[in-house]
């Protein structure tokens, strides 16, 4: 009995001590929280906009690994807004300002009309075409549809472009610039083409002209894009659109507006702007819708932005002075609309080069652009005879062009590393900066040309042949604004 005794004892205090193998294998084992090193190297790498530190050494670890930065992310929602802006009501009042009072209100309803219709192109397959990262449908020319219907695109980065800034707020960024590029191309046909026309031509245009060009510049497959794409073909810098945006319409706009005619009575009756006041105050929204363009083209709230705000303002002031004392040297008078016009040139030409120049890159500029954009419109405009209305090619693309060729020889990597960095010397852009980048901006010059000029001689074309460009002479004689919409900016004499 004793011995039965002494054995139950012996039984019991060993499962006491020892539990079995079992219960121990089915206990969930300690998860490893990120060290304080770890959190530290997370902090500085989100301080200075670098790629995220790991956040545990265990991979099995569960964290915030992939959130994104309050910061970077609250300036480009603010960047994004800023972009909008610049079309409504920036571009739209400036613009508006420009034309005839009876088709004001036919440039307001065009500018709402992209707003609406390129989200929805942007939403369905555009930003995907543009940014979606794996193998291209055309190889450096063309994304995929990775993210059509922005499937996948949420709060969490997309780590191609940005360690910081959540994938939905890039890609609403980016939709504002897909946005007015279009809208650009409005001023050199004003008063003249048909609402309809217009629609269908701006949705092959955003599929033949804009998707692709934004895909090679800025496309992480980009065969344009020399900062992120080690493989890219011609080793071209564009910080913030000089040829996707202001070249493609400019060049666009030149050849939409030869091909639809000039307006009825262009060169034998005065067709001045009729609200000056309304093109200033257009204007100045563009400047300030500009920086979230320029500077938010960093997408961070870094050094880099700083840089371009500065040089763009820089750039601004300068040719909008420049312009409007080469008005007074030449005709006697310095204007509103030289002031303004010249404002413009310099927001444009600074584009592309305003995060990789220095201050006194941005002075040297905006000269070039009160300058050059200004010859074009007030002399070549006349002697080549065309009917661009509110000056498209002469700032846009000339602006665009010349932005594009002196970002070539300006660059410098002081004041962006992403040119001299472990990225650009093995990819060969850190080579080029001061010594030949200049040859691979002309290269994608004639790129961004050639697809903006055939694109639109082609997409012009069908249109005409399907349903007409342009309205009825009694329609243009009566005005856009009540034959096509039905409405009139202002009553009374």
């Amino acid at each position: 009995m004793k011995k039965l005794i002494l054995l139950l004892g012996l039984i019991l205090g060993m499962a006491f001590v020892s539990p079995p193998a079992v219960v121990a294998a089915e206990a969930p084992a300690p998860k490893a929280e990120p060290s304080l090193e770890q959190r530290i190297g997370d902090l500085e790498a989100y301080i200075n906009n670098g790629a995220r530190a790991a956040d545990a050494a265990d991979a099995k670890v569960t964290s915030k690994v992939g959130g994104s930065g309050p910061g970077h992310n609250g300036w480009m929602m603010t960047s994004s807004a800023l972009v909008l802006f610049m079309t409504l009501p920036g571009l739209a009042l400036f613009y508006g300002g420009l034309v005839r009072r009876k088709n004001v209100l036919s440039v307001l309803a065009q500018c709402f009309m992209l707003a609406g219709l390129v989200s929805i192109l942007w939403w369905l397959c555009g930003y995907s075409l543009v940014f979606a990262d794996g193998d291209d449908l055309i190889g450096g020319v063309v994304g995929n549809f990775k993210f059509a219907f922005l499937d996948g695109v949420d709060s969490n980065p997309n780590t191609n472009y940005s360690y910081w800034v959540s994938h939905n707020v890039f890609s609403m960024y980016q939709l504002m610039f897909a946005i007015i590029t279009p809208a650009l191309i409005i001023g050199a046909i004003a008063e003249r083409m048909k609402f309809s026309a217009l629609l269908l031509f701006m949705i092959l245009w955003m599929f033949v002209v804009y998707f692709p060009l934004a895909h090679m510049v800025w496309g992480i497959n980009g065969l344009m894009n020399g900062v992120w794409n080690p493989k890219a073909a011609i080793k071209a810098i564009d910080f913030a659109g000089g040829t996707v945006v202001h070249m493609s319409s400019g060049w666009s706009a030149l050849i939409l507006c030869m091909i639809l005619g000039k307006r009825l009575g262009f060169g034998r009756e005065p067709m001045p702007p009729h609200s000056m006041v309304l093109c200033m105050v257009g204007t100045g929204m563009l400047w300030v819708g500009w920086y979230g363009f320029n500077a938010g083209s960093a997408v961070a709230a870094d050094g880099i932005a700083a840089n371009a705000f500065m040089t763009t303002t820089l750039a601004t002031a300068v040719a909008s002075f420049v312009w409007a004392m080469a008005e007074y040297i030449l005709k006697g008078k310095p204007s509103v609309l030289g002031f303004c016009s010249g404002a413009v040139a310099g927001l444009v030409v600074v584009t592309p080069a305003t995060g990789f120049i220095n201050s006194s890159g941005a002075v040297f500029i905006g000269i070039a652009a009160g300058l050059v954009p200004f010859f074009a419109c007030y002399k070549l405009k006349a002697w080549l005879g065309y009917d661009d209305a509110l000056d498209t090619f002469g700032v846009h693309a000339v602006g665009g062009t010349l932005g594009a060729f002196l970002t070539g020889i300006l660059a410098t990597a002081s004041v962006n590393s992403n040119l001299a960095g472990d990225a650009a010397k093995a990819n060969g852009l850190a080579k080029l900066i001061g010594h030949g980048l200049w040859i691979e901006q002309l290269k994608a010059i004639g790129i961004t040309m050639a697809l903006a000029i055939v694109g639109t001689v082609i997409i012009a074309s069908i249109v005409k042949a399907v349903i007409g460009l342009r309205p009825t002479e009694d329609v243009e004689t009566l005005g856009l604004d009540l034959a096509e919409h039905g409405e009139e900016g202002y009553h009374g004499a």
